[in-house]
């Protein structure tokens, strides 16, 4: 027997059954188009959706955490509520005695200030961060370095200057800005590095935007002793930084007059919660994609099953007569699962390039300067699953239609008008 795919006699009679009606045929492979778009687009759509919010977060540490201090609510030692209290040295040098699992620990403090270099000036926050802060916030960095240890060891008067603020002072090169010394708080700082923000999320203003100093420096500059505004810290790997959270607060409540069970007198940042929040949504789009593509699968393979068995239905007669001039059961079966095959193949490749392209726009769209791709695309390999899947259940759609058909007597099948 001559292969079916081979066979251009049977390809001509696909094609002219299938278009025999082609408002219903049509219509049909309108369903199998939609739902492959359907199930495409919902997929990748989750993939790309799942990485805007991961960006997010870009080059966070995912175990960061940070303590803020806050208005008392309670009295205590003779205190009244509504204290108004700042970390010290002190409290991060106790924490880190106390506590083993901590990996990284960064001070910071912040101003608003005023950098100027010659005739030009721009204003924005000034930083004070000792080295861990750069292990904890992976940048961008155009040119120089970011701080180390020894700049803040030995309370070095440098700077690393936001991208931005180092174009509004020595223009779009961000070479121009190395080893040049620009004024902040009245005092003259050698600028070592120019660096921007890769994650969309911030901590004290974007990078861009913003200056950054040894904390020792900035304690000295602004005569605030061993005090700081706040600080960041990061877990070890397999410790949770909400473990820590009581050890901070003991750490804090041995050095300040500060009730142990004052809840409201901390605020506790934790972006490793953030990002579990963020995997919990995955899996909600995940599923909601799951559902609504099984959904608009079911319907189209219900259209595949429905035309073909109207058309066995309309070729009884013409089914009849083959079988009567020698036709195999099996010939038969292969006729019609051929021309259910070939229309959901044809609607589901055309569903899946509409789906690519309505992704590859989608990804365009949320494109932000300086971000990684968002990637709402679909894979070769998802693209192949999805297609196959619905020739699959299409093939299987069309298999109850043919037997029939096998089934069809000669005889009974002339008598059929």
């Amino acid at each position: 027997m001559k292969a079916t795919i081979f066979d251009l006699d049977n390809w001509h009679e696909i094609g002219a059954t299938l278009s025999r009606n082609k408002t219903r045929t049509f219509l049909t492979a309108f369903g199998i188009f939609w739902g492959t778009a359907m199930l495409a687009m919902l997929h990748g759509g989750a993939v790309g959706l799942a990485g805007t919010i991961t960006r997010s977060f870009e080059g966070f540490a995912t175990n960061l955490a940070g303590m803020i201090p806050e208005e008392t609510s309670m009295s205590y030692k003779g205190f009244n509520k509504g204290m108004y209290w700042s970390p010290t040295t002190d409290d991060t040098d106790l924490l880190m005695r106390i506590n083993d699992d901590i990996e990284l620990l960064s001070p910071i403090i912040s101003r608003y200030t005023t950098i100027g270099y010659g005739t030009k000036s721009t204003s924005g926050t000034t930083n004070g961060v000792s080295a861990d802060f750069w292990k904890m916030q992976d940048v961008n960095v155009h040119a120089g370095r970011v701080l180390n240890t020894a700049d803040v060891r030995n309370t070095e008067k440098v700077v690393v200057l936001g991208l931005n603020k180092a174009s509004e002072l020595f223009g779009p090169d961000p070479e121009e800005a190395i080893g040049r010394y620009v004024s902040i708080y009245g005092i003259f700082f050698k600028c070592v590095g120019v660096a921007s923000q890769k994650s969309e999320a911030t901590i004290q203003g974007r990078v861009e935007d913003s200056a950054y100093v040894p904390e020792s420096v900035m304690r000295l500059a602004y005569n605030m002793g061993n005090r700081m505004d706040f600080f960041l810290f990061t877990a070890r790997p397999g410790v949770k930084p909400k473990e820590i959270f009581p050890d901070v607060r003991r750490a804090v409540c041995a050095n300040h007059p500060i009730n142990p069970d004052d809840e409201k007198a901390f605020y506790f940042l934790d972006v490793s919660e953030m990002f579990e929040m963020a995997s919990n949504i995955f899996t909600g789009i995940d599923l909601l994609a799951l559902f609504v593509g099984a959904g608009t699968l079911i319907a189209g393979i219900i259209g595949v099953g429905n035309i073909m068995w109207i058309i066995v239905r309309e070729r009884t007669r013409e089914i009849g007569i083959r079988r009567a001039v020698g036709a195999k059961p099996r010939d038969i079966i292969v006729q019609v699962l051929s021309e259910s095959m070939v229309l959901t193949a044809v609607a589901g490749t055309a569903g899946i390039c509409f789906a690519c392209l309505v992704l590859f726009v989608a990804d365009k769209i949320t494109a932000a300067p300086g971000l990684s791709a968002a990637g709402f695309q679909l894979s070769f390999g998802a693209a192949a699953t999805i297609l196959v899947i619905f020739l699959a259940l299409g093939t299987l759609a069309g298999l109850i239609p043919s037997i029939k058909a096998m089934h069809i007597k000669p005889v009974e099948a002339m008598k059929d008008k």
